[in-house]
């Protein structure tokens, strides 16, 4: 069993009876299923520091009152009355709250920060919660490489997606959603984790490699959770979507109240199938990967496992790690290269007889600079296809991923690490297609309407369409105000607070762009050598408001040969 970080949050005085019906409903539950352990009696606390303190003329102070005028009330975070009423419990803040549409419906957001370590935590709630018995729930920690960079070497998309179209389904339920990237070892050491397998051919899985590094297999912990219940006025008892039976007696131990758990699995891929595989080894629950035939992929070139160190010409970053990431295609274009494509196609006159095919499994051929072809697929006739003729070449095209090379770096400026995806190797004469992509956390989930995850697909087709390119992304930042202050605005344009974002970011005292660009563009001169890029933008008004950007870009004497502008107006 892993060793998981835990804590018992200190007793606290029990909230006093509320004129709010619903909250005072809660008040007077007789067990708090899902939130912290019992508090002391606010009467206790008054009675002991009245006994403490020194005899003095005046009355004894009233205790009871002081501690409700102190802490907020349970459920005081799933409607605060005042718009800037802040609850806090334990070391958990509400920052703010907001509705987000999804496919499967709409959720409201819940914002949440760790007070001690800063980290945040999303509560995502679909239906009513309060007269729940029980509630499904996900406890789900955080992927940037599959959630936002659209990578395939794991499952944790599909789990995020297929936990809230449960819940949806379900009516109500609740996903906790925690920074705790890579089993809460953070960014670098998840990609110094998938380093070292790669160099290792999958001869090390992942907790092996953990251990090699003088990690434990799992590092998170679940402090907050309770806190967050009780903010909320949470008193279900949860149905845990999970296969970790680890993570089970970590909720238990914050005192929450596991009524079941239902497995969430998914069919393994080429790519993921050895994460997978060391998932079910280390215990668990997990029945397909040792049933699974497939084969597992490897990287298109070897990886070599190397030691931090700090780049010379920008001794701020610390590189960490450099690997593979397999990229999910966009819009089903398979990326071909001359070899792949006379594998695929052997016969003369193959490809277009597919195309003139009655029903095709191709729908189109883009031939690419550098002598690459775009294929495009129908998936779901191919995968019956491939069913009935696993052994043709067209099969393996359902399983063909764009390539590129994640480095991440630690800043230690900021304390923060910076992730930069690179594909291909610009020539002398190549102007290689460059973004700085900034996120908000909540395109990492299935809304109806993304922004930044259809401009992050949209950049990775630029990238491979011209075969040379690097990506730097700069992940839960808010525009460099950090993601409190970006869930704040929007909570404030919600509520009618702020007419607009800028305007919003003007109350909280924040200006429309608080991002180093130019240490951003420090790093990326150091992935690309020549002078000649093409930028991707947003749009004109985004150029248009990045002087900073100019700046640093004229600074680093970068040659913008094209502006690539993602929401360009459509040619008339």
């Amino acid at each position: 069993m892993s060793t998981i970080a835990k804590s018992t949050p200190a007793p606290q005085p029990a909230a006093p009876a509320r004129a709010a019906a619903p909250d005072a409903a809660h008040a007077a539950a007789p067990a708090r299923a899902a939130s912290a352990p019992a508090a002391a009696p606010a009467a206790a606390i008054a009675s002991t520091a009245a006994a403490a303190a020194p005899a003095a003329p005046d009355a004894a102070p009233d205790f009871a009152a002081l501690i409700r005028e102190f802490q907020h009330d349970f459920g005081s975070a799933r409607a605060p009355g005042d718009p800037d009423d802040r609850p806090l419990y334990g070391q958990t803040l509400h920052l703010a709250s907001c509705a987000l549409d999804m496919r499967f419906g709409t959720f409201r957001a819940h914002i949440f920060q760790d007070i001690i370590d800063k980290h945040y935590i999303i509560a995502l709630v679909h239906g009513d919660l309060r007269d729940a018995e029980t509630l499904y729930t996900r406890i789900h920690s955080s992927c940037v490489t599959s959630e936002t960079l659209r990578g395939i070497d794991c499952d944790c998309v599909q789990q995020l997606e297929g936990a809230l179209e449960i819940i949806a389904k379900k009516g109500r339920g609740i996903l906790f959603y925690l920074m705790q990237e890579g089993r809460g070892v953070g960014c670098a050491g998840k990609a110094r984790d998938r380093m070292l397998v790669q160099a290792s051919l999958d001869r090390l899985d992942t907790f092996q490699a953990y251990a090699a590094m003088g990690l434990r297999k799992d590092h998170r912990n679940y402090d907050n959770l309770s806190h967050i219940c009780h903010l909320l006025g949470i008193t279900a008892a949860f149905i845990v979507l999970t296969n970790n039976p680890d993570k089970l007696d970590a909720l238990r131990a914050q005192g929450l109240n596991i009524a079941a758990a239902e497995p969430i699995e998914y069919e393994p891929s080429p790519f993921n199938l050895s994460y997978l595989t060391s998932k079910a080894t280390g215990g668990h629950r997990l029945t397909r990967p040792a049933a699974s035939d497939i084969e597992r992929a490897q990287p298109p070139a070897p990886v070599a496992a190397f030691r931090p160190r700090a780049l010379a010409r920008a001794r701020r970053f610390i590189h960490a790690a450099s690997y593979f990431l397999p990229v999910k295609p966009v819009d089903n274009e398979i990326l071909l290269n001359a070899a792949q494509f006379a594998k695929t196609f052997p016969d003369p006159g193959a490809l277009e007889r597919h195309l003139a095919a009655p029903r095709p499994l191709l729908t189109g051929c883009q031939p690419l600079r550098a002598d690459r072809f775009l294929v495009r697929i129908d998936r779901p006739a191919l995968a019956a296809h491939a069913l009935a003729h696993p052994d043709d070449p067209l099969a393996g095209l359902l399983t063909t991923p764009y390539w590129f090379r994640t480095h991440v770096y630690y800043d230690i400026v900021t304390s923060r690490d910076f992730v930069v995806l690179t594909h291909g190797t610009p020539g002398p004469a190549d102007a290689p297609v460059i973004r700085i992509h900034g996120e908000s956390l909540f395109n990492r989930f299935p809304l109806r309407a993304a922004a930044d995850r259809d401009h992050m697909k949209h950049t990775i087709r630029h990238i491979v369409t011209y075969g040379a390119g690097a990506l730097l992304l700069l992940h839960d930042d808010g525009r460099g105000a950090g993601f409190g202050a970006y869930a704040t605005a929007r909570m404030m344009t919600e509520t009618g607070q702020a007419p607009s974002a800028d305007e919003a970011c003007r109350q909280l005292g924040a200006g429309h762009d608080n991002r180093d660009h130019a240490a951003a563009i420090l790093l990326l001169r150091h992935h690309i050598p020549g002078q000649k890029i093409q930028m991707i933008l947003n749009s004109p008004a985004t150029q248009m408001k990045k002087n900073a950007c100019a700046a640093a870009l004229n600074a680093h004497k970068f040659d913008i040969e094209k502006w690539i502008i993602l929401d360009a107006p459509a040619a008339e």
